[in-house]
């Protein structure tokens, strides 16, 4: 019998409950390994690749392990720069951010669930930044005016938007002629099990709404964000194994798949890409 197949609607309702859970505290963070008290926020982000004099410096609650990378270490801010945060939650990256670019920079978040644009804001105010702003919306519409930003970046969010391309393009709009997007993802190097691509618990664990690495890329070419460049590319089941991410082991043990048919094939990119500069 096949699976049902959820909308694009009936999934983007399913993450913004599922983050806005997050963001009041009712249950565990999602990308991460987050299995009992043995994975903190602060421990899966220093195994991505934070620095913790970086995380030394965020409120309590800013960091909630949700991401799959650490890609602010390869977007090289400078002082004065404008970057906007895909996905934002609440807040890691951005205040990250916000401390790189300076007073004289900005750093902006976008998050489409409101609890989290809430908390970050509220982190925002007890680290003491000023120069921080937080929007609702939705990746492909983004709130943000055209060429108005110098970096994007995004942690572990793209993935759960049904359509990638709209935010590609998005991204492509906002961004300066020559600016450039760091960004960490899931991406598939195979096809997953129908069991698993169909449900939408894999698709909040981070798994099921991943495609391909190559209609991924080109969707990036066709919306003008080239010079793409991996610069780092993690078998995601191997790297969260013995700690999978709760929905993802609640949908396993119902349909029985293993972690071990999922290994190789669901992938965790960090990549930079530039927007073409005008002619």
């Amino acid at each position: 019998m096949t699976e049902k197949t959820n909308t694009d609607e009936e999934i983007v309702d399913v993450v913004k409950d599922r983050y806005a859970a997050i963001a009041v505290g009712a249950q565990q963070s999602c990308c991460g390994p987050t299995t009992g008290c043995c994975a903190s926020p602060a421990a899966i982000s220093s195994d991505l690749g934070y620095a913790s004099h970086d995380l030394d410096l965020l409120p309590e609650g800013t960091n909630l392990g949700l991401g799959c990378g650490a890609p602010l270490e390869i977007l090289d801010l400078q002082k004065g720069e404008s970057v906007l945060d895909l996905g934002s939650g609440a807040g890691v990256d951005v205040l990250v951010a916000a401390r790189q670019v300076g007073a004289q920079g900005q750093a902006i978040g976008v998050d489409m669930t409101p609890e989290m644009v809430q908390k970050a804001a509220t982190n925002a105010l007890k680290a003491g930044l000023t120069n921080v702003d937080f929007r609702l919306g939705r990746l492909e519409e983004l709130p943000i005016g055209d060429a108005s930003v110098d970096a994007v970046t995004s942690n572990c969010v793209i993935n759960l938007v049904p359509d990638k391309p709209a935010v590609f393009k998005e991204i492509a709009r906002v961004l300066r002629p020559g600016g450039r997007l760091g960004v960490s993802d899931i991406v598939l190097d195979g096809p997953l099990p129908q069991t698993v691509s169909n449900d939408v618990l894999a698709y909040v664990g981070c798994v099921a709404g991943a495609i391909e690495r190559s209609a991924y890329f080109d969707a990036l070419k066709e919306a003008g964000l080239t010079e793409i460049e991996v610069k780092k590319d993690i078998d995601f089941m191997a790297f969260v194994e013995g700690s999978l991410p709760a929905e993802l082991q609640k949908l396993l043990d119902r349909t029985g798949v293993t972690a071990e048919d999922l290994k190789g094939k669901v992938r965790s990119l960090t990549y930079v890409a530039r927007k073409r500069s005008e002619e």
